[in-house]
């Protein structure tokens, strides 16, 4: 296991690098002067504080030796400064991040919760009216963008019938577990995604291991259906929902930022749409450096949690 790991964060470094690279090419390649943007059209008239604008930024060198003068910034724990905010990426970072892991984390826990027996039980009842209609809510979920379905949520619970605030809640980290009334909406917009995504990748485990010889076995022992479903077919069914997770955070992410926009809600996702509009290349590149981390922790948990639920699997080269 020490190997395999060792190894599986050597990759993680190449990967970081090549991503961050491919995307400090892309935003360089964006259409139009960022010193414009920062500073604003009037700066045409004075191309003393352009040119100052850019050799301070380094916009006045190659792409790549921009890409190693951030690198080594970054290195050194410095991700630059946002020029709209007036404020460290980092500080930012700090104070954003919490609340998109809270969205994040909250709405997974809640869709698995659900999202786990409903698959189980719609395998267990295959073809039946219940098992078809968790199937159409699924594919509804699953192909409604976030989006459409946060806005909904506010006109029928927000504006229709006055349940909970159309808002995310606008104060620190605390308030999102203070103020329930308007974490409410955007928790579920998340996590109806969430589980439309795992109810079905559930559905299809249990149909794959309820067929396999041991659950055969079990049953010709004579163990109780439940005590075959529960113990038996439950925690094999488990390691591809475990594999998921992990590989669904960038999804989930992705999500989230979407959700955050249609809400208000001051976390990531509504960081990254004011840099964009703006051209806020350090703190997009934060952004990125965030997502991508997360991606390859994801990935990393997923084999180690398919290595728990499956003894059967040892790294051991």
């Amino acid at each position: 296991m020490t190997g395999f790991l060792i190894r599986r964060v050597g990759q993680a470094i190449i990967v970081l690098l090549l991503v961050t690279m491919i995307t400090f090419i892309l935003l360089r390649s964006i259409p139009g002067n960022v010193a414009i943007a920062i500073l604003g059209p009037a700066a045409y008239r004075n191309p003393a504080v352009l040119a100052q604008f850019n050799h301070a930024y380094g916009f006045d060198r190659p792409w790549f030796s921009q890409y190693l003068l951030w690198l080594g910034h970054l290195l050194q724990g410095n991700l630059g400064f946002s020029w709209t905010l007036d404020q460290s990426v980092a500080s930012l970072l700090g104070q954003r991040l919490p609340k998109t892991i809270a969205l994040v984390g909250i709405s997974t826990i809640i869709a698995l919760i659900v999202a786990v027996p409903v698959g189980l039980w719609q395998a267990v009842r295959r073809n039946k009216p219940v098992d078809y209609a968790c199937t159409a809510l699924s594919f509804l979920f699953y192909a409604a963008p976030p989006f459409f379905i946060g806005t909904v949520l506010i006109l029928l619970f927000s504006v229709q019938i006055p349940l909970f605030g159309p808002e995310g809640p606008q104060g620190g980290l605390g308030s999102d577990f203070t103020d329930w009334h308007d974490l409410t909406l955007p928790v579920v917009t998340l996590a109806l995604v969430t589980i439309a995504l795992f109810s079905r990748y559930m559905r299809s485990a249990v149909l794959d291991t309820i067929t396999e010889d041991y659950v055969r076995t079990a049953r010709a022992k004579g163990a109780s259906r439940r005590r075959v479903l529960w113990r038996h077919v439950m925690r094999n069914s488990l390691i591809p929902i475990a594999t998921l997770l992990g590989l669904s955070i960038p999804g989930i992410m992705s999500g989230a930022l979407i959700t955050e926009s249609v809400f208000n809600y001051p976390g990531m996702g509504y960081l990254f749409f004011q840099s964009a509009q703006k051209q806020d290349y350090p703190t997009m590149l934060g952004f990125v450096i965030v997502v991508a981390i997360a991606t390859v922790v994801g990935s990393l948990l997923a084999d180690v949690a398919y290595a728990v639920l499956d003894p059967r699997v040892r790294y051991t080269r």
